[in-house]
């Protein structure tokens, strides 16, 4: 897991490793260790090896997930 910006601050971290098996139940357990994600992460853009894909996605080989909040810019 990778997480970024304002994602990475409710975390309380830029990364770390998960084990989970699909997208659904990573999104679950990262909501539960970092309750603070709760509030931000449905509208985050979750990239899967830089893909979006549905939750029912496998993770089995998956290199990288990215959590990354909306933002602005100019």
């Amino acid at each position: 897991m990778r997480y970024f910006a304002a994602a990475a601050e409710a975390a309380g971290t830029d990364g770390e490793d998960r084990s989970e098996q699909t997208l659904a139940t990573l999104r679950a357990g990262i909501v539960t260790d970092h309750p603070e994600l709760g509030g931000i992460l449905d509208r985050c853009a979750v990239l899967v090896d830089g893909t979006r894909h549905d939750d029912d996605a496998a993770l089995d080989g998956v290199i990288h997930v990215d959590v990354l909040p909306p933002f602005a810019g100019g």
